[in-house]
Parts: C-alpha cells; structure tokens; sequence
C-alpha cells in the first residue's frame, strides 16, 4: 500500500538525525479565506512506537483522505502530541497579507509562522532565521545543534524566503510521512475555519466549497458580489466574465 511507503521514506532519512518536521499548507488556491501552513515534529522513536507501525498505513495527502478519515486523524495526532510523541504548529496567511505579499509570499509567512510554533512547544532552538536565505534542495550539514539534528520537509518547491534551510519535495505530503500528518492538519483547520465563516458569510456556502471555486461559489460571486473575506486578486476573471456578460445583454 502506498501510504505505508510514507512511513519507510521517513526513516530512510532519520539517519544521525533526532527527528523530522513535515510542513504543508491548506487553502493556497483558494478564492476566499485564509491560507493556513501546519508543521508537524516527531522524534526519530516515533516511527518505531506501536502506535505508528499500526496507524501509518491510514496516513496519506490529506486530498486522498475523506473527511472523516481526517478527522479522525487530526484528533489523533493532537492526542499524540497531548503525549509529547508529536509537536503541532499551525500559522495562517490573513487575507490582508495575502492582498499585499500574494499567495506565495502569505504562505511562506504561515509555514513560518508553523515552523516557529512547532519550534517552541518542541523546545527546538533555530538559528535566527536569515531573511535572505535562498534555499536548494538541502543535503549537506549545517552549523549549529538544531540544524544538525533535525530536518524540515516541505511539500512542493522550495520556499526562497521561508528563512530555514529545508528539503522540498514535489507532492510531498503523498511521500514523506511527517509532510502528510502536516497536510491533514492543515486541511482539518482551514476546513474549519470556513465552517465557521459560512455562518458570518451564509450565501457562499463556504461549508461546502471550502472557498474554492465551485460552480454554487462563483454563481454567488457573480449574483451577490464579493464578501469581504474573498481574495480580491482571485476574482478578477470571474468578475470581468459578469461585467461582459452585462455588456452583452444590456449593450453596456
């Protein structure tokens, strides 16, 4: 099974390392709402704890999950880390950050923002980051006890400005276990919180689309024009196809 490769692609890695944090973020091409980045640390003894031979086979991309199955997880890894076998950190991307820095530059703040939340409740001491690191796909060792000892995985390209060295992996959170646990946290707390902006925002049954584009989101874009919790950038051709439909029918 596929997801039990996670786990394998994980330790393969652990070698002289204490642990690995996965990272991952939610709602990136969204067209309302936050994007939210989570980062999960786990000791190298936690791939050999029974909890994780048994249970790894049920983790994958929180996309190829159902929302029960996710649900489900995400209450385990907060129990695990009630028992220190995990540390979770979540940061979000506001909607204001996302209007100013783009979506990349808003998800790079909310991985960071994971990445330092992670790094506290750990008890894991960084190096400052630098703001002008440009990272590669990281091998080699780095000065300094925490880089030398624990290892970040972020799912998709390297981020530039992230500010911490890591290795990036393009589909990630289908390959690397601590990546997939970052992803369903991710997922599960964005999801969320869209719940919770569909009761502030009704007409966008932002429960269902998750503020992405769905046929029933745009049609309620186009017919009730945008709320404020819409991503102005992302909208531009939804808005642009209604003002020519307008023009059309009214000669305007």
């Amino acid at each position: 099974m596929k997801s039990k490769r996670l786990r394998a692609f994980d330790r393969a890695r652990l070698s002289e390392l204490t642990g690995l944090i996965g990272v991952d973020e939610a709602g990136r091409g969204a067209l309302a709402g936050p994007v939210v980045a989570a980062a999960v640390a786990a000791h190298r003894e936690f791939y050999d704890t029974d909890w994780c031979k048994r249970n790894a086979s049920r983790i994958n991309d929180s996309k190829l999950l159902k929302p029960e199955e996710r649900e489900y997880l995400y209450g385990k890894f907060r129990w695990l880390e009630n028992r220190k076998l995990l540390y979770v950190g979540v940061g979000w991307g506001e909607l204001g950050e996302i209007e100013e820095l783009n979506i990349l530059g808003a998800t790079q703040v909310a991985m960071k923002r994971a990445l330092e939340s992670v790094f506290a409740s750990a008890k894991i001491e960084p190096h400052e980051p630098d703001p002008l690191f440009v990272d590669a796909d990281f091998n080699g060792e780095i000065d300094g006890d925490y880089l030398s000892s624990w290892r970040i995985f972020v799912d998709g390209k390297p981020m530039k400005q992230l500010g911490y060295p890591h290795q990036a992996f393009v589909q990630g959170d289908s390959r690397s276990l601590c990546i997939a646990m970052a992803s369903i946290i991710a997922k599960v707390t964005r999801d969320r919180t869209m719940m919770a902006l569909d009761c502030q925002y009704p007409k966008y049954d932002f429960a269902a689309s998750k503020g992405y584009a769905t046929p029933s989101h745009r049609n309620a874009i186009v017919e009730e024009g945008p709320s404020p919790v819409h991503r102005s950038l992302f909208l531009k051709k939804i808005l642009e196809a209604k003002a020519e439909d307008l023009q059309s029918e009214f000669g305007f």
